[in-house]
This record gives C-alpha cells, structure tokens and sequence, in this order.
C-alpha cells in the first residue's frame, strides 16, 4: 500500500515574482489527510483557501494563475511541480501577495527546501487514478496535441516546436519521478529576446532578469535594441554576447532545456486534475493554457468514470 505525504514542517521563501515584480513571502506548511494542495492570500481581510483544481483556474498568460481579481495568485506551476514532482499530496500554501516569487525560473529552489524540511509519511492511503483505456486531446488554439496511455505509474514524452527558431524542435522524457530532482526540477524559464518589450508593454515580466530565465536570440542584436535591453536590464550593453543562440547572462544546463521546461510546467499544470494520475503522458506542444484545459478535460473524465481503480 502507498500512502499519502506532507511536509514535515513549514518552510518560508521571499522573493519578486516574475509578473509584478513585487516582493513577495511564501509560507509552505503541512496539510492533513485528503486536504490535497491549496493556496490562500494572507493579506486579504476575507482570507479564502483555493484549491490547487484545473477548474478554479482564472487565466494561464505567460503562467498559471489560481482564481481571478483580488484573490487571485499567478504564477503557481513551478512551487505545485515541485510538490508533484517529490510526491507530496498534502500541502497549504500562504502568501502575503499576489504572485509565487520566480526565484531562479525553475523549480528547483522548492524542490530543495521541500527535501530541506523532510517529508512525512501519513497513515491514509495514497489516491490514484489508473486508467484503463487509451484518451487523446487537442487543443486548437495552440495545436497542442495529449495523448494518454494506461501505465502503471506517471510518465511524460513532452516534445516543443518553434519553427525557424534557435530552439526548433526538442524532445525531453520523465520515464518515473526519480528523474526529476536531477533532470527536471532545474531547468529553467525562457523568451526570445523579440519577446521581452512587448511582454514589458502588457505589464508583465517586472520581475524577470536576465538571471532567471534563458535568453534565446533568433536575430542579429542591433545597436537601437541592444542599447534598451540595457537600460531595461541596467546591464553593460559591452558584455552582451549570443552564444549558439542564446544570450550570454545565463547558461543552458542541458541542450534540451526549453523542453525539459515544458515538462516541468506540465508536470505542475496536471496535477491540478486534483490526484495523482498513473499514466504515460505524450505531449506536442504544451502550455499553459493547453495544460489547463487537458486537466479540466481529465477531471470531467475521471467524474464520468469513476469506478477506475483510485487507490494502488
């Protein structure tokens, strides 16, 4: 019998968050049995508890925001990819702002402080759903393409697609959740440079830096362009250097690193279908809108199915 966890005492992270750019402390903190993962906004006078659900997601621009006006909390995926991926099932996190602080653009630094804290081992049984037949999902907009396999345990081909670009095409694979710490959980966020003004234009990305996420450079750096990416960043426009297409602020830690990205943001996006799911995922394409929207149609599933086996 495989049982559920939850931390064995809260832990406390400060840090921008990418969109806002305002400060913001993240309190993680233990949760009880079949309390699944849940957020909460402590600097609000009428405090609510959202549920980490597909279905109380408000928007997924550039992330995964969990509700909508006041209450909402954006930028959820890497802190629930990381609860996912060190298989925690019972988790309450507080905040005192609206946004999950970026910290280094993956998921990693959560990871750590999870494994920091330790992980308690609780007297309920684990729940599980295991499917028994194969499920295919599109979603148009995008071209995302989902394609469920029944597997014994969780599994993920994720393959990304930018034409004409310095990425192209990439494929990235989690055969079980022991490859995470070392192969998923690092890998960080990423734009075109092309990207940067306008995502600054729509009040996004104030809490970015050319520190916590890859630069990826599909055109000659021009002088004009150059010269505002450094006021912008208040970097030497001098030490600017595109190297196999990426800018020099920061280094890839694997060749396929935007892949493995795509997979860590799904592996926190799917775990908002609200248990842990035995199956082999494979992916063309995914994002945060696309992720949303296959965890809604997950969820519908396994409320019309319901006689699946849900505890291994």
């Amino acid at each position: 019998m495989d049982y559920q966890t939850t931390i064995q005492k809260e832990f406390r992270v400060t840090g921008p968050g990418l969109h806002t750019g305002r400060t913001v402390t993240v309190t993680v903190k233990p949760a009880f049995e079949d309390f699944g993962i849940a957020f909460r906004r402590t600097d609000r006078t009428n405090i609510i508890t959202q549920q980490a659900l597909a279905t109380n997601v408000g928007t997924t621009s550039r992330g995964t925001t969990l509700g909508s006006g006041r209450q909402s909390i954006a930028t959820i995926e890497h802190l629930v990819s990381a609860l996912h991926g060190m298989r925690i099932d019972n988790a309450l996190v507080e905040l005192d702002g609206g946004e999950v602080p970026i910290i280094d653009g993956s998921s990693r630094p959560w990871m750590l402080e999870l494994a920091r804290v330790g992980v308690r081992t609780m007297a309920t049984p684990r729940k599980y759903y295991t499917f028994t037949e194969p499920l295919h999902f599109e979603y148009e907009p995008t071209g995302s393409v989902f394609d469920l396999e029944p597997c014994d345990h969780f599994s993920v081909h994720c393959e990304i697609d930018f034409p004409n670009s310095v990425i192209g095409r990439q494929e990235a694979d989690m055969n079980d959740f022991s490859e995470y710490p070392a192969g998923i959980a690092p890998c960080r966020t990423f734009v075109f440079l092309h990207e940067i003004e306008p995502l600054l234009r729509f009040n996004l990305i104030k809490g970015g830096s050319l520190d916590n996420a890859l630069v990826y450079v599909n055109e000659e750096l021009k002088p004009r362009q150059l010269k505002r990416l450094g006021k912008i960043f208040n970097k030497d426009i001098n030490n600017f250097k595109v190297h196999d297409g990426v800018l020099n602020t920061t280094n890839p830690y694997f060749p396929n690193e935007p892949a493995r990205h795509k997979l860590l943001d799904f592996v926190g996006d799917v775990r908002l279908a609200g248990c842990m799911l035995n199956a082999h995922f494979s992916i063309y394409k995914p994002g945060h809108k696309a992720n949303n929207a296959f965890a809604c149609f997950l969820m519908e599933y396994m409320k019309e199915h319901p006689n699946t086996e849900t505890n291994k």
